[in-house]
């Protein structure tokens, strides 16, 4: 039997006695739709404005109406909150201003209850300087912490011991006088270098990996992992040439040799994969930044021994939607041996909204759609950012109300985070669109209350039901779930790629071009719409001639009904 190319794990890819693959064996996590948390921002019970843990809790049946697999939550740990949570004062405990352990207990609890699994962020390249590691290691270079981050020396003339440069701009070394030398940071100052090097450092991290859980969470994404480990030789970066014009902080100017994408990391998350093989279905997936990181998404998810998936920033910081893009992109997962499993996201926490990046004002309620069709119909699993359901546009957020680091160093010069990062509008016509009693960490956008998750479910049109259906179609269809997949030829502006499993097959087309294009696929005749952009089509229809821009549609052999490709 060939190998089938859409598993990593032998069962999944058993043939039952009709020829057709059994997808019944394979992981859960392999294929699913993933909903991303931002808590400060998803909804707050206590009016202090930022949300909470126990506001997830009320939206888990608004997330699970979704038909998602699994619910990923940012960081909800104990933080002084210089970076929103990405600066960990505390592994195992929640801040105060989410909740307690009781609730992410009862979390947990209500989110297995609706079918829901639970994805954490876990931070292991840095901490916040407040964590009580980083104040021991800085008393002195003696301490049973001392080698727990990465201090250096200044050279002689009391520069710092190389040129790497912070993420957030500037060096990436900051002097403490205590020790009497620098410590290094690939982000804020406020975020010190774990030394990943050291194996006690990784023994700490699996323990707090194993606190949680322990507490029932069913897998994890490791945040900025390939920041990791770093050149113990402290070796200068060499330039990266960059046009000045692409320029928009310091770090642009380098290749990131030294500081990052170490040959070590690959054994350090051997070590998390056995760790996760000692609890049942736990899924892993890694956050790779950098202009090439397919190698280390390929290193990092090869076989058995290591993490089961891997995302990259080839759409999230796209400033237009592609074709040849979009197929160069996912081309480069084409199911060979012991190779891992692709995720894949338009937008997130980390990037301004996709459907205000590349549609217009007046065109974007079909873009969102199109779009979640789009993504919905890829070869791995789908990673839907909060209100991302809803149609939201990236938030207009004032210069002087910003919080995010990054936004404030660089503007005007990004969009920066805080746009994507403004609170869900639960309710049309309520203070702060219903998402807190009191004053919002951020502002809502005015444009966003007309798009509230209450208004959404009285229309059966909204960008809320059309999720809703796409969502219930993916998760009926192994072939969308599983099946391989091969791009097609297309006119510019087209992107169209047939999936198939077994004797299954399902066409995806999609236009992102700037006019209607007259195309059908080669055999085209063959096959009658299954879905389009509105999020279902009644009766099956035959292919259409001509698609409209931000127009496309899922379509399945006519021989096939709608549940059986």
């Amino acid at each position: 039997m060939p190998v089938d190319e859409c598993t990593t794990k032998r069962p999944a890819e058993a043939e039952a006695a009709n020829g057709v693959p059994d997808a019944k064996d394979a992981p859960w996590w392999k294929g699913a739709t993933i909903y991303q948390v931002y808590p400060r921002s998803f909804l707050d019970t206590n009016g202090d404005g930022v949300g909470d843990l126990p506001g997830i809790i009320k939206g888990l049946d608004h997330i699970a109406s979704l038909g998602v697999d699994a619910v990923w939550l940012s960081p909800f740990f104990t933080s002084p909150m210089d970076d929103y949570g990405y600066d960990v004062a505390d592994y195992c405990d929640v801040d105060p201003m989410f909740g307690t352990l009781e609730d992410f207990d009862r979390l947990v609890s209500r989110a297995h209850e609706l079918g829901l699994k639970v994805i954490i962020d876990q931070v292991y390249s840095h901490t916040s300087h407040e964590h009580d590691w980083f104040k021991q290691s800085r008393e002195n270079r003696t301490n049973p912490k001392a080698d727990w981050y990465v201090w250096a020396d200044p050279k002689a003339d009391g520069s710092p011991p190389n040129n790497w440069q912070s993420v957030f701009g500037g060096p990436s070394w900051s002097w403490d006088a205590r020790r009497q030398q620098y410590y290094f940071h690939n982000f804020l100052r406020e975020q010190p270098q774990l030394n990943v090097h050291n194996p006690e450092v990784q023994d700490a991290l699996l323990a707090a990996a194993k606190f949680w859980l322990d507490r029932g969470v069913d897998g994890f994404r490791l945040d900025a992992i390939n920041f990791s480990m770093h050149d113990r030789q402290l070796r200068d970066n060499p330039p990266s040439n960059m046009p000045m014009e692409k320029v928009t902080r310091p770090f642009d100017l380098q290749r990131h040799v030294y500081n990052m994408s170490q040959p070590e990391v690959p054994q350090f998350l051997e070590r998390i994969r056995a760790l996760l093989d000692t609890y049942d279905g736990i899924f892993t997936v890694a956050e790779i930044g950098g202009p090439d990181p397919i190698s280390e998404m390929k290193a990092f998810t090869e076989g058995e021994k290591r993490l089961n998936s891997a995302y990259n920033f080839d759409f999230l910081y796209a400033e237009k939607l592609v074709p040849a893009a979009v197929q160069a992109s996912l081309n480069q997962w084409d199911g060979g041996p012991d190779e891992g499993w692709p995720s894949w996201a338009f937008s997130n926490h980390d990037a301004p909204r996709a459907v205000s990046r590349w549609a217009s004002a007046d065109e974007r309620k079909q873009a969102a759609d199109a779009l979640l069709l789009l993504l919905l119909g890829f070869r791995g699993n789908a990673f839907i950012w909060q209100g991302e359901e809803l149609g939201l546009p990236q938030a207009h957020v004032p210069f002087e109300l910003l919080k995010d680091p990054e936004a404030i160093a660089n503007w005007p010069r990004t969009l920066g985070r805080d746009g994507a990062r403004t609170p869900i509008p639960w309710k049309t016509g309520a203070a702060h669109a219903g998402f807190t009693s009191g004053d919002p960490w951020l502002p809502v956008d005015p444009a966003h209350e007309a798009l509230s998750v209450a208004a959404q479910e009285r229309d059966p049109g909204s960008s809320l039901n059309v999720t809703r259906s796409l969502m219930k179609l993916r998760q009926s269809l192994p072939v969308l779930r599983l099946g391989r997949m091969a791009f097609l030829d297309a006119p510019d502006g087209i992107v169209a790629f047939r999936r198939q499993w077994g004797n299954h097959s399902l066409l995806c087309v999609l236009n992102c071009g700037e006019t209607p294009i007259d195309y059908v696929p080669e055999d085209g005749a063959a096959y009658r719409v299954l879905a389009d952009q509105t999020g279902a089509v009644n009766g099956f229809v035959a292919l259409p001639e001509q698609i409209a821009r931000w127009s496309g549609y899922w379509a399945i052999p006519r021989d096939e009904g709608s549940r059986g490709a």
